[in-house]
């Protein structure tokens, strides 16, 4: 007896990973923004302070003593953590809304995508805490919907800049 493995339910696609790149840059920037606006005008809270927790991780705590205010080699190593991140969290949604075929409706793309978000934030603001504890304080409202925005923007760009295969 021989088993067929190239069953069409059984097929694997790759996800376009120039797309899946872009909606990982796409979706970091909106972040950015939005989470940056929402702190400043809600909370009244330095724009600073967001990207000195993300050089922390690789710059080490000290950068988040007072003042916070901007310095040029604190904000370029935020930026370079959050873009890689980005760019992962990009990648990773973009594999599995291919490998389960979750593009097939608008409506499914983006419940993955603010689901995506979801888990992302569960992650960085409730497991990663125990490697750096200072995004403990980041909790909350303002984070978790510019989380599942994130996630619902790279979906969003993903489903559009997705080359579809012929």
């Amino acid at each position: 007896m021989e088993l067929h493995m190239h069953t069409p339910h059984m097929t694997h696609q790759w996800p376009d990973w120039r797309a899946a790149v872009m909606s990982g840059v796409g979706a970091g920037v909106v972040f950015l923004v939005l989470e940056t606006v929402l702190v400043m005008a809600i909370m009244g809270a330095s724009p600073w302070t967001l990207p000195r927790m993300m050089a922390a991780i690789i710059l080490g705590p000290e950068v988040l003593t007072p003042p916070v205010t901007f310095e040029p080699g604190i904000f370029s190593a935020a930026m370079g953590v959050h873009f890689v991140l980005a760019i992962i969290l990009g990648a990773i949604l973009a594999a599995i809304i291919t490998a389960f075929k979750l593009d097939a409706s608008h409506g499914m793309v983006l419940a993955t995508g603010v689901v995506f978000g979801l888990l992302v934030y569960l992650i960085n603001f409730y497991g990663m805490t125990a490697f750096f504890s200072w995004f403990a304080e980041a909790r909350g409202g303002i984070t978790l919907f510019s989380h599942l925005v994130f996630g619902a923007t790279a979906a969003e760009m993903y489903k559009k800049l997705e080359r579809t295969k012929v």
